[in-house]
């Protein structure tokens, strides 16, 4: 009976063994198949790009300026992430923040740069208290074309009250609005500014009345990496700053072939000179002294003016006390070739505005004397000539505009 009894019990022990094997191999494959309980229960680290999300992925090339860069962790909490941005030779950390759960970081900057390589370094803590850190690398995508912006005035210049800022660009802008919004300029003391496009390639700026003197004028080109045209990218990050000088505002008056001129509102002389004749005339309106010059040549031919036989009706190699108005090629500067009592009582220039001078250039010469007190960005008037008003965007002509018409030029609505 015993040994009868003796069978069934042994049976039983191989049933329960098997059915404890059983139950310890589903629990096993049950942690397999999450990784990390039982990593942690066998004391196994696990791999930091398992723990540690980055993207871009490492090594990753040509990424585009539009792709998101993330740090997350699937448990435990980011120690810390430092992402740095190296391009043009220089290197700055990228700011970012981790998100309320510790499990994220984002950056502040909402686009990453275009050529430049960036490297990401994080350190993660999972739950148990083990660390883990990561360190990746990618670069970003190289453009085929860039455009830059040529500022006017010249940084660190003094320059006259009507000075208007200028950025030429070198290629066609089509996204007018997003390199506007890349474009800032500040004055100190504050004042309103606003943008006026002139065709594709120019964006200018100005205030609604002539600057105060002693003003400081900012501009911050942020145009790294704004696509203005499709495929083309700027490439400049960088700062211009001027100072307004003095008040000068002067009048030509054609009629009267006299030049008045005004300091801070007072009349400082009254200066003869001679306008354009009656076959070219000079133009009416508000212009701005963009370039000086002790010297230069002038041709007739590069303004449209030839003889029949396809000459130039003029070209003098050094026309003294230049004072560039327009793009178009007028001038306000010392004439000595013409009698000298055309001055103050006849018109008989080419379109320009002629003051008294000698060969060479003389200090003491009214064209002397008027050269020594200019700046650029000083303000021109002529009045009562026989010709149109001169274009807004013919030289730095903007204040010729109303302060709605300027306004409305801008690509921000």
């Amino acid at each position: 009976m015993k040994h009868a009894h003796g069978r069934p019990r042994r049976a039983t022990a191989v049933l329960t063994s098997l059915l404890t094997c059983a139950v310890l191999v589903t629990t096993v494959a049950g942690c397999t198949a999450d990784g990390s309980a039982m990593d942690e229960m066998l004391g196994k680290p696990r791999a930091p790009e398992d723990v540690i999300r980055i993207t871009p992925d490492d090594r990753a090339k040509d990424v585009a300026a539009g792709s998101p860069l993330a740090v997350r962790v699937s448990e435990g909490r980011l120690e810390s992430v430092r992402v740095v941005r190296s391009q043009d030779a220089e290197e700055s950390e990228v700011p970012g923040r981790l998100t309320p759960d510790g499990r994220g970081w984002t950056p502040e900057e909402p686009r990453l740069a275009l050529a430049a390589r960036y490297t990401v370094d994080a350190v993660a803590v999972a739950d148990s208290g083990r660390r883990s850190a990561r360190h990746t690398t990618f670069t970003t995508r190289v453009p085929a074309e860039r455009f830059i912006g040529y500022v006017a005035p010249e940084h660190r210049s003094t320059v006259g009250t009507g000075m208007i800022v200028s950025v030429a660009f070198n290629r066609e802008i089509t996204r007018r609005a997003e390199v506007e919004r890349a474009v800032r300029v500040t004055a100190d003391p504050p004042v309103d500014i606003r943008p006026h496009w002139f065709g594709a390639d120019r964006l200018d700026f100005r205030p609604e009345r002539y600057w105060t003197p002693g003003t400081r004028i900012t501009v911050d080109l942020r145009l790294r990496d704004v696509e203005g045209a499709k495929g083309v990218y700027g490439l400049q990050d960088k700062t211009f700053a001027f100072t307004v000088g003095r008040s000068q505002v002067s009048v030509v008056d054609a009629e009267a072939h006299t030049l008045q001129v005004r300091r801070d509102g007072e009349l400082l002389a009254t200066v003869p000179v001679t306008a354009g004749g009656p076959k070219s005339t000079t133009y009416n309106g508000k212009m701005v002294v963009t370039e000086m010059h002790e010297v230069t040549r002038m041709n007739g031919a590069s303004v449209g003016f030839k003889k029949s036989d396809g000459k130039s009706e003029y070209d003098i190699p050094d026309v003294p006390h230049a004072l560039r108005l327009t793009e178009s090629g007028t001038f306000l500067h010392g004439n000595y070739w013409a009698d000298p009592s055309v001055f103050g009582r006849t018109n008989v220039s080419h379109g320009c505005v002629g003051l008294r001078d000698v060969k060479g250039g003389g200090g003491d010469t009214p064209a002397g004397w008027f050269f020594d007190r200019t700046l650029v960005g000083d303000v021109i008037e002529v009045v009562h000539s026989k010709d149109r008003t001169v274009a807004a965007d013919n030289g730095l002509g903007g204040w010729n505009m109303g302060w709605r018409q300027w306004t409305a030029g801008s690509a921000v609505k």
